[in-house]
């Protein structure tokens, strides 16, 4: 089998995931996504 392809793939995809995640970081949206982390491990550990 070759694995060149899947390879290629992931070496073009990490720039996109790497702008992606500075995009949101840009928009302020970590705090969006640890205050709803925060939220499901309360109701789901049953400490909220």
């Amino acid at each position: 089998m070759k694995r060149e392809a899947p390879l290629k793939v992931t070496i073009a995809l990490i720039p996109l995931a790497m702008a992606l995640c500075v995009l949101g970081i840009c928009r302020g949206e970590v705090a969006t996504v640890l205050a709803k982390a925060i939220n499901i491990c309360m109701e789901c550990i049953g400490l909220g």
